[in-house]
Order: C-alpha cells, then structure tokens, then sequence
C-alpha cells in the first residue's frame, strides 16, 4: 500500500470490479419490478443542512471513485488478494441485501434476512466493496477517502432512519431496538 498511488488510465485498473458490481445491479434494476425500484430510490427530503452534508459527502465520493478510476490494479501483491476477497465479501452482502429488500412487501419495512443484523446492510456491502477495491489498488488516499465518505453517508443514513420512523412508527422504533444500525455491534 502506499499513500499516493502513480495514475494512469487502463483496463486493469480499479474501475474494473466497481463495474462489474454495477452491471450487475443494472440489471436487477431492470428485472425488479417498478415499485421495488422506486422504493428503493425513494430517499427522503434533506433537510438544507442535511443537503450540505450529502453533498459534502457525494465530493469524497466522487474524489474516492476518481481514485479507483484512475489507479490499476495491484495484481502482483498481497493487495489485490485481501482487496478482492473484501470486495466480494460486500458484493454477496449487497447481493443478499437486495434480494431481501425485493421480496419484502411494499408498505412494510425490511426486517428479514440480513435486515435482521443490520438495518443498512446494502450501504454495508456497498462500503466494504469500495474499501476491497481501495485496497485492491494499493492506494491509502483512496482509503482515507472512503473512511470521510463514510462518516458523511452516516449522517445520511440518520436522516433516512427519521424518515422511515415517520413512515412506520412504533414498528420501526422497536426494530431500532433489536437490530443495531450496522452490524453485530455498531
């Protein structure tokens, strides 16, 4: 690992697990129905501090994908067996999440299958996809990236935890109770 990696455009660079797990998740967006969908891209109104906070957020983000973008791959080192092994841990956590998620009836929250360890294993898996591929990359910068736009999507995730117990109320106060926010004991 190193904290700022050399940058070249190319095929065997970060870019290339990112997009398979996004082809992947197109395509469960086409075949999932439209309600699904929908709900699934339903996020609540923010708030303006809370838009500031989002969008504080997409900025690392944006800076920690152009990072993965622009960094290849470590395919000869250690790195880019722990990275990929992480991220393919997070691709079946998100996998697993979705499906829960899909075969949940409309009108009731998820609280079944892996919603049931956590109350936001897809923005989980998702995270641990990107940190497989910082680390597949080699890169500390793409890391440190990721831990800040972490902590923003955090935030984030309070707003919608307020909007889904606005929307199902002493149900989802008491799943609250039961099911920690990420996993086990956070």
């Amino acid at each position: 690992m190193e904290l700022w990696p050399a940058l070249s455009l190319g095929w065997l660079n970060g870019w290339l697990l990112l997009a398979g797990f996004y082809m992947v998740f197109g395509v469960l967006l086409l075949v999932y129905p439209r309600e699904v969908v929908a709900r699934l891209y339903a996020f609540p109104r923010l708030s303006g501090r809370r838009m500031a906070v989002w969008m504080a957020g997409r900025a690392f983000n944006l800076g920690c994908l152009a990072l993965i973008v622009l960094t290849p791959l470590k395919l000869s080192q250690g790195v880019f067996v722990v990275g990929s092994a992480a991220f393919a841990l997070g691709f079946a956590v998100m996998m697993v999440a979705l499906h829960d998620y899909r075969t949940t009836p409309l009108g009731q929250p998820v609280t079944k299958g892996l919603y049931r360890l956590s109350r936001n294993p897809q923005w989980l898996g998702l995270a641990v996809m990107f940190l497989g591929t910082c680390i597949a990359i080699g890169s500390w910068a793409a890391v440190i990236l990721l831990l800040v736009m972490v902590g923003f999507y955090h935030l984030r995730l309070l707003g919608e935890e307020d909007a889904l117990l606005q929307q199902y109320g002493e149900a989802y106060r008491e799943y609250m109770r039961r099911v920690p926010r990420y996993f086990v004991f956070f």
